[in-house]
């Protein structure tokens, strides 16, 4: 019988260890951002908004806003819309070739929109409640490019096993701490990544977009279950950050472009000094300022 509560899972989470771990996992633990931004999502966003006249600099835009800006990791539609009203209009290829790029403001105002939920559902529910025509459109353009995205991830995205030293780690760290996914992909496509790579064994729960919102999923299973400093997530955008000192817990960057560095260290070194004790303050700080400057905000081309 389906779970009434899509988070039930996390709030019905029992504690094992005196020590929490949530784990990312595109991008983070798996080495699948890249192929999906490149392979799946850009072709169709150029294709369903009319961007073919200047797809090389779509995908430049794309690139910079989903990989290696401080954007990265996301909502697709948030970074869909930077990259349509304010990466593309400033971009040379497109100044130079005179192209006017298509604007969709109902589906910019669905994006804006705080009490909006940005999955296909949230699309639906606000494609049945417009009744603009224009409005309509729009969002239904917007439904069927992430349909189409989903549809291509799960045609191209197979057999991308974990980074290198992450099944190390996890095996390591579940000794001691609990451990979840904490993401912001969708269910299915994370139940079936982790198992496929038969990693799934080590987590309690992994919890994707159904379940909330990533710093929903930290408060649900560790709020008022931990002591402080005995909650640390890791993740390789912004986002996590932001996830994680939103409940007051600790960090652990995976470095955009040094993703094995990054687990080799945190299974080398950094666990031990998070279950140590030694993990917050300097040593933290360090790390997270090494992050930043690996996600500029500014792209190249408005230097």
């Amino acid at each position: 019988m389906a779970d009434a509560d899509p988070a039930g899972p996390l709030k019905r989470f029992k504690p094992e260890h005196e020590f929490f771990v949530g784990i990312d996992s595109d991008g983070c633990a798996f080495d699948t951002m890249g192929i999906k931004q490149r392979e799946c999502f850009c072709p169709w966003l150029i294709g369903c908004f009319g961007l073919q006249p200047v797809a090389l600099a779509v995908r430049e835009c794309k690139e910079f806003a989903d990989l290696f800006s401080k954007t990265r990791g996301a909502n697709r539609h948030k970074t869909t819309m930077r990259i349509i009203a304010e990466l593309l209009p400033s971009h040379p290829l497109v100044r130079t070739r005179g192209f006017e790029v298509p604007q969709f403001p109902h589906y910019f105002a669905w994006v804006d929109a705080p009490d909006s939920l940005l999955s296909n559902e949230g699309l639906r529910q606000a494609i049945d409640k417009a009744t603009d025509p224009q409005a309509k459109a729009e969002l239904e353009n917007a439904l069927a490019w992430s349909e189409r995205v989903n549809w291509s991830i799960g045609e191209i995205v197979k057999g991308m096993p974990p980074f290198p030293y992450v099944r190390r780690t996890l095996e390591k760290i579940s000794k001691q701490a609990d451990v979840i996914v904490v993401s912001a992909t969708p269910n299915e496509a994370l139940q079936r990544e982790w198992e496929e790579h038969d990693i799934a064994k080590y987590v309690a729960v992994i919890a994707g977009q159904e379940m909330g919102k990533k710093a929903q999923h930290l408060e649900y299973a560790a709020k008022d279950r931990y002591e402080k400093d005995h909650i640390l997530m890791i993740g390789d955008a912004p986002g996590d950050m932001k996830a994680a000192k939103a409940n007051d817990a600790l960090f652990y960057p995976i470095n955009p472009g040094k993703e094995v560095e990054s687990w080799k260290m945190f299974h080398d070194e950094a666990f031990d000094k998070f279950i140590s004790g030694e993990y917050a303050g300097d040593y933290e700080a360090e790390l997270i300022a090494r992050f930043d400057a690996c996600l500029p905000e500014t792209p190249p081309w408005q230097k």
